[in-house]
Formats: C-alpha cells, sequence, structure tokens
C-alpha cells in the first residue's frame, strides 16, 4: 500500500512493501519497527541507522518525536488523499491550536509569553523528557494567546500546554 505522508509541508510517497522494507519515493530500505515495552515509544533501525522515537496519535496528525524535534505527520492513503483534493479539501491555518505535551515531562522554559506573535517553527516550549530536551515549535503563524503551565511544572502526555490563535 501507498501512502503520501506530509512532513513540514513536504510530501513523501512510502510504499509499505512488507514487514522489513519500505520504499521512499524511488529508494527502497530495509526496516525494523518495534514496540518497546508496549509504550508509545518505538525502535526504529533505517537503513542500518538505530532510532529511538516517541510517536502519538493527535487530534488531526500523527505527533513523532526524533531525535530531540517534534513533527507533526500527516499520513493519507493515495485514494484518501485523491478524494480529498477532488473535493477542494484544504488545511484550515486559521482558528485555535492547542499545543499539547508530546509525552509526560518537566516544562524546562517556555520560550514565549501571552498576546506574542510567533512564527511557524519558532521554538515554544521546551519539555525534558526520557532525559532528553526537546523542543515543541509552532505549526503555524499566530499570536499566543493563553500559556497554561509553567517552567518547572511536571506535565502529563496530552495536557494542553498553550493556546495559539
Amino acid at each position: 500500500m501507498k501512502y503520501v505522508t506530509t512532513i513540514d509541508g513536504k510530501e513523501f510517497v512510502i510504499e509499505v512493501v512488507d514487514e522489513r522494507h519500505v520504499r521512499v519515493g524511488d529508494r527502497l530500505l530495509p526496516v525494523d519497527f518495534q514496540s518497546v515495552s508496549g509504550q508509545p515509544v518505538y525502535s526504529l533501525i533505517v537503513d542500518g541507522k538505530s532510532y529511538e522515537s516517541f510517536v502519538y496519535q493527535g487530534d488531526e496528525d500523527w505527533e513523532v518525536l526524533l531525535r530531540g524535534r517534534q513533527f507533526q505527520v500527516k499520513v493519507e492513503d493515495e485514494r484518501e488523499k485523491r478524494l480529498k483534493a477532488a473535493a477542494g479539501g484544504g488545511v484550515v491555518e486559521g482558528g485555535e491550536f492547542h499545543l499539547k505535551a508530546p509525552m509526560p515531562g518537566l516544562v524546562v522554559a517556555i520560550s514565549v509569553s501571552e498576546g506574542q506573535e510567533v512564527k511557524k517553527g519558532q521554538v515554544l516550549v521546551i519539555l525534558e523528557s526520557m532525559k532528553m530536551q526537546n523542543e515543541l515549535k509552532s505549526p503555524r503563524d499566530g499570536t499566543i494567546s493563553h500559556i497554561k503551565v509553567k517552567a518547572g511544572e511536571s506535565v502529563e502526555q496530552k495536557q494542553i500546554l498553550l493556546n495559539l490563535h
């Protein structure tokens, strides 16, 4: 099955060939993807390189934390993507966005203040979890409307950290 995956506005066509191989574009890659202890933490070996990632389903997209960076990943099968394009569906950039903790952790720093205008990709919060500091970035341009946590505070997975308009 082929999937269209969108990461940071870039589309990748990914085909799951079998349990041990995926094709990204025209590259066939050997992969090993295993859940660690039934947690949303995964061991991933791609083309002989080992990675540990934290993956969970967000409100609309998948949230992937890999090597200290958080990515919002949209995954659609080819048929679903064609149907949405034919129906004229698009991404809504307006409205309120709730930045949620991708995992339990400690808020190390909040880099913004209420009322501040931010740009897509700007670091909003630094969250420490599993002895790693992770930068949580803005998915779009907007204004910080409400900060719900403080530096030094422990948070649970999916807890709302701040709101962005």
